[in-house]
């Protein structure tokens, strides 16, 4: 009698302190104070103080003690059987420690025991909706709703039941009335917005993260989403900054730092991304989406072993992903490992058979393995699959003039101005005259309006004296000025203009149109190809460049053009990387070398010239100044050995012997397959490719071979 007299003051002030505790979130000093009072093990009077044991059960859950937690509402039950307060406890704790059957079972205790507990009812729907029984969750949700419309999380979470398993109607209607509920349910707003997004209704989505993070400012999934969508709608400066605030918020945010490393990736900042994937996969390294992106990021890079890395621990992660097997072919395309490309890109179409991408890809392979026809059907593939897809019918165009097929391959090619991507398409916005389409010509000007490189323009404007025989009244050249010396004076050109000048002008002019459009509209085939521009030679230049060339005395003079422009898309392959590699040259007896060399290489003639070799090699490219002394130069030369450069065209042009070494890899179209002539210049130039796995130094020998048997025992 005087324990219960003298406890029960001590245990009400322990239990106060306990409760003032746990409502400041001091869970652990709120255990320490009631854990006395009602022990460790079930007594007697336990029925007595339900009340302490909850209290004691809510500060150890708080306190990360989940074993003490359950054991005290447990005692609860077994003294209490129908303390719902204690149901309520235990299921929560289950729920909790993902321990779903053991949360289920006791939510339906809870729910017998009380069976308009609509909290008791949503919980049991969020179980069941996490053991993958969805009809049962949503039944669950249901009743809650039947029975109090106004429970907002009932509706939330019926949202999300239904956004999952993609009723994206019912699961708006579920978020929104939420919403209506509480306009500043951050949680609703945010899924709402991804709902949106996925049914393509952007600027909702947009309006819903908004009022997310109104409602939440430093909410890093609201921020995170609406970073995606800005993304998407390449707002990358402002996709950045939401990224970044995510991050800043939660800096081990896998989601976003990936995100952020893909807006970074497309505002060309790879290595940044690469930075910020690569924090991504340390936190989460099973990520294959982040191992995907670092792979882009590489590649971009031009560190395609590393890329073939990433690509393959994302194909381990993530084994049927056709974009990853296509990126994978991509880069060992990089590392010139062709049939593995090959294998790859076809991977890529078992997984998809409706990726155009991987048929364009395949169809670059097919073209490199010579296998044209395939390549021709795969291009044709990914047109069907993607009509507007201007790369691949770019590449469909200049395969078929590689083949010959002319008729079918200029009519393609000239859709090139179809091609945001292209040059070519921002010329019809910046000529205010029309597009010539092949309409009469006689009595009307002409703007021939330069798109592509230098020898593109050597080559094609044969085709000015053409249009002039049809009676074209007037035609200008619009161009870079470095062509205009050479292009002065060719047969049908009136006038050379700067780009400047010609798009200034352009509205005087009847039409415009590109030289290399000219042999669709004049119908060229590969029988009637019209013979070259014959270049004027300037004899006041040839007196000059004579008196250097005679420093080398007498026996054949043979120029060399090793390198082109280092800005070239295909510059890696198509020029050979040392004048080193041409030593097998010097062993043709009495050859006189004459460097034409210009920019990249000219440190090397330098170097050679100055190394006092037995083999005489003149440089002169670094003291020529235009075309104009290139061609005096050429004139005086016997043959011209080079890459495929503008001087080719010149030289060719020039009726200069010229022999012309082509890559094994991407060469340009205009040599057409298989040949080792060219019709654009009959009787003046010959090929030596590289074919199959050959390298440099097969062509360099047969260059060689060919030299001795042209010149012989020239000395």
């Amino acid at each position: 009698m005087t324990s219960t007299t003298t406890d029960a003051p001590f245990h009400s002030d322990r239990q106060q302190e306990a409760s003032a505790l746990c409502a400041q979130g001091r869970f652990a000093e709120a255990f320490a104070a009631i854990a006395p009072v009602v022990g460790t093990e079930a007594c007697a009077d336990d029925a007595t103080r339900v009340e302490a044991l909850n209290l004691a059960a809510l500060a150890a859950m708080g306190a990360a003690q989940p074993d003490a937690a359950q054991a005290l509402w447990q005692r609860c039950i077994v003294a209490k059987p129908g303390f719902e307060e204690a149901y309520h406890g235990l299921a929560t704790l289950f729920t909790a420690l993902n321990q779903l059957p053991a949360a289920e079972t006791i939510w339906r205790h809870l729910l017998s025991v009380n069976p308009a507990h609509a909290d008791a009812q949503g919980n049991l729907g969020i179980v069941l909706h996490r053991l993958g029984r969805h009809q049962e969750a949503e039944n669950a949700y249901r009743i809650v709703l039947a029975r109090q419309p106004g429970h907002i999380d009932a509706h939330y979470n019926l949202g999300v039941l239904l956004h999952e398993l993609g009723r994206h109607d019912a699961a708006e209607a579920a978020y929104r009335a939420a919403l209506t509920l509480d306009p500043k349910h951050a949680r609703a707003h945010n899924n709402l917005g991804t709902v949106l997004r996925e049914r393509g209704r952007l600027e909702e989505a947009e309006e819903a993260w908004r009022q997310a993070l109104l409602a939440e400012p430093h909410y890093p999934e609201a921020l995170n989403n609406y970073g995606a969508l800005l993304k998407a709608q390449a707002r990358y400066i402002e996709a950045e900054l939401a990224c970044r605030l995510a991050i800043q918020i939660r800096p081990d945010y896998v989601e976003a730092l990936n995100n952020l490393g893909c807006v970074l990736t497309d505002l060309q900042r790879y290595a940044e991304a690469e930075g910020f994937y690569r924090q991504a996969i340390v936190l989460r390294p099973d990520h294959a989406e982040a191992h995907y992106n670092l792979g882009l990021a590489l590649q971009r890079l031009e560190r395609y072993p590393e890329a073939e890395t990433s690509y393959r621990i994302a194909l381990r992660l993530a084994p049927g992903r056709a974009e990853i097997f296509n990126n994978l072919g991509s880069v060992l395309c990089a590392l010139d490992r062709i049939d593995e490309a090959h294998e790859t890109f076809a991977q890529a179409l078992a997984q998809n058979r409706d990726l155009a991408l991987a048929h364009f890809n395949m169809g670059s392979v097919l073209k490199e393995q010579g296998a044209l026809d395939d390549a021709v059907a795969a291009y044709r593939r990914a047109l069907e699959l993607e009509p507007d897809y201007g790369d691949a019918l770019f590449r469909l165009a200049t395969l078929l003039i590689t083949m010959g097929r002319y008729d079918e391959g200029w009519r393609l090619y000239e859709r090139r101005y179809e091609n945001n991507g292209f040059v070519h398409y921002a010329s019809r916005r910046m000529l205010s005259c029309p597009h010539w389409q092949g309409e009469p010509i006689a009595g009307k000007s002409l703007l021939l309006w330069q798109e592509d490189g230098l020898g593109d323009m050597l080559q094609f404007s044969r085709y000015a004296r053409l249009l002039k025989a049809q009676g074209a009244a007037h035609i200008a050249f619009g161009g870079v000025e470095a062509l205009h010396c050479i292009l002065d004076g060719v047969e049908g050109i009136d006038t050379l203009l700067t780009h400047a000048e010609a798009s200034e002008r352009a509205g005087q002019f009847d039409y415009w149109a590109s030289p290399l459009s000219m042999p669709l509209r004049l119908g060229t085939t590969l029988d009637n190809t019209p013979p070259p521009t014959r270049f004027t030679i300037d004899p006041a230049r040839v007196e000059h460049w004579g008196t250097r060339l005679a420093a080398l005395g007498t026996g054949p003079r043979v120029g060399l053009v090793w390198r082109g422009n280092p800005k070239h898309h295909n510059d890696l392959n198509r020029s050979i990387p040392s004048l080193a590699a041409l030593a097998p040259l010097w062993r043709v007896p009495g050859l006189k070398f004459v460097s034409l060399q210009k920019g990249a290489g000219e440190d090397e003639a330098h170097a050679a010239q100055n190394a006092g070799s037995a083999q005489p090699l003149l440089h002169l490219g670094s003291d020529v100044a235009d075309f104009v002394d290139t061609a005096a130069i050429i004139a005086q030369l016997d043959l011209l050995i080079c890459v495929d450069t503008s001087t080719a065209h010149l030289a060719a042009s020039l009726g200069k012997p010229c022999w012309v070494m082509l890559p094994r890899r991407d060469v340009d179209w205009r040599w057409l397959d298989g040949r080792d002539d060219s019709p654009w210049y009959p009787g003046n130039v010959r090929i030596f490719r590289q074919t199959g796995k050959q390298t440099w130094s097969d062509a360099i020998e047969r260059v060689r071979l060919a030299c001795e048997e042209r010149f012989g025992a020239a000395s």
